[in-house]
């Protein structure tokens, strides 16, 4: 299935009601958690998954995946 066509899962309305309560700068930084998280997890991965590659073309393809292809 290619990514475009998927479904995304909506967010709970408990968890909206939680996150409406949260400052912006709250927000921000919960969004740039789990985009840091996201990164962390991916580099991991992809180092098992290519032990070949090296740390610059582990950057450009983290960087490729979490921009969807424009990176």
């Amino acid at each position: 299935m290619r990514p475009e066509s998927r479904n995304l899962e909506s967010l709970d309305d408990s968890m909206a009601a939680v996150l409406r309560e949260k400052t912006p700068l709250e927000r921000l930084r919960i969004a740039f958690g789990l985009w840091s998280s996201t990164r962390i997890m991916l580099t991991g991965l992809l180092r098992s998954q290519h032990p070949d590659w090296d740390d610059k073309k582990i950057q450009e393809e983290v960087a490729r995946r979490m921009s969807h292809g424009a990176a």
